[in-house]
């Protein structure tokens, strides 16, 4: 890679992190040891929620939670088109059904108006989902206390996938919390707001669920007292009490991760600060900027430009080949699930969620990380203009 390149993503590792790191190497536990539940503390304590689980990553966490929901064959989950893969891919896991629920055209976060409507006819039909995943697409808060509303009325189950959000509020609190869902999922690749290589890590008030998933990560082995179906034989001796997964996380990982929690704070002030230079910098052309949530605040995990195409001269491939081009690693989040040929395989086709596919045609993601400089943000506005011919 090219020393000039400015990737849309990247971790930020200092020496204390480094050094987290090898007080574990050196130390008796390499997997399943102290820092696990040192990093579960951090990041619940963080959120506001009671409970920390901590896995081998974010898919990891949705497939647990939903599975730990109760979600099984002939049972349905509903998500956002504009997501990763991952956040449907967890309800075919359990082996659910998986439809989707259109985008705002501003915010382009799950629609709580279009999931209304859509719970309406599905109740008519007795199609009702079992477990709804709204996506804090790019770490801003979906409208969890309608959506929360909406699952007491019609009996869902809410996991929020908050990959992008840690470091993120709504309404003053903040999101993880679970004041109205029953879980959230955490990602810690790399490019997200803390990185821990990679991992991921569920949130939860719910002690109940909290075990079952703890449970459906090793496996779904316990040597629990009284969890056990019989009395324990001795010290070896342990149960598998349902079909689980070998989703842990090991001590390396969670202590890189819990020493990154000590700097989220900086790092979620630095997002903002660069996403509102964004703002002021990029004014006047023609895109739009990220639509922002007055109730909230975005963790900004990523910084996503809409081309007005009716304006420019170019395509948007065009366009993003011409930033590339200039050094600018832009990127695209996300092609809309339903588009992929897989979920074409099982019915969904071009045309049936209009305001994500529009997104999709105008969306280019923009460098954000921590440690970028004011003078890279001014880079990409320069690149981004000569690539508009402005």
């Amino acid at each position: 890679m090219s020393a000039s390149f400015l990737p849309y993503g990247r971790q930020s590792i200092d020496e204390a992190d480094i050094a987290a790191v090898i007080e574990v190497l050196k130390s008796d536990f390499l997997t399943q040891g102290p820092a696990i539940p040192r990093f579960e503390k951090a990041v619940a304590g963080w959120c506001g929620a009671q409970q920390g689980i901590a896995m081998a990553n974010g898919t990891a966490t949705l497939h647990c939670a939903a599975k730990a929901l109760g979600l099984g064959h002939g049972d349905l989950l509903w998500t956002s088109p504009i997501t990763f893969v991952a956040s449907a891919n967890a309800g075919r896991y359990c082996g659910a059904k998986v439809d989707f629920v259109d985008v705002d055209p501003g915010t382009v976060l799950m629609c709580p108006q279009r999931l209304e409507a859509k719970l309406i006819q599905a109740e008519k039909e007795g199609t009702l989902p079992k477990v709804v995943v709204p996506v804090h697409f790019a770490g801003q808060s979906c409208d969890m206390p309608r959506i929360h509303a909406l699952g007491q009325k019609y009996g869902f189950k809410i996991i929020e996938d908050a990959a992008h959000a840690l470091g993120g509020e709504f309404e003053g609190e903040r999101i993880g919390n679970c004041r109205w869902s029953d879980a959230a999922s955490h990602s810690f690749h790399p490019v997200k707001i803390v990185t821990s290589g990679e991992g991921g890590m569920i949130t939860t008030n719910d002690d109940e669920l909290a075990w079952r998933i703890a449970l459906l990560r090793t496996h779904g082995i316990t040597r629990e007292a009284g969890r056990m179906v019989n009395e324990s034989h001795g010290g070896w001796y342990y149960e598998q009490l349902e079909l689980g997964f070998n989703y842990r996380m090991t001590d390396l990982q969670a202590a890189l991760g819990a020493s990154q929690m000590t700097r989220l704070e900086a790092f979620a002030q630095r997002r903002r600060e660069i996403a509102d230079l964004y703002d002021r910098e990029l004014a006047g052309l023609p895109l739009r900027a990220p639509a922002r949530d007055p109730r909230g605040i975005s963790g900004w995990h990523l910084y996503m430009i809409r081309l007005n195409l009716k304006e420019i001269r170019h395509t948007r491939r065009e366009v993003f080949d011409k930033l590339r081009a200039d050094g600018i690693g832009v990127n695209v989040h996300y092609i809309p699930v339903h588009l992929q040929p897989d979920y074409q395989k099982l019915g969904f086709a071009k045309g049936m969620f209009p305001e994500s596919e529009r997104y999709y045609d105008e969306a280019i993601t923009l460098p954000m990380f921590p440690s970028m400089t004011d003078e890279d943000v001014i880079r990409v506005r320069d690149s981004l203009k000569r690539a508009l011919k402005l």
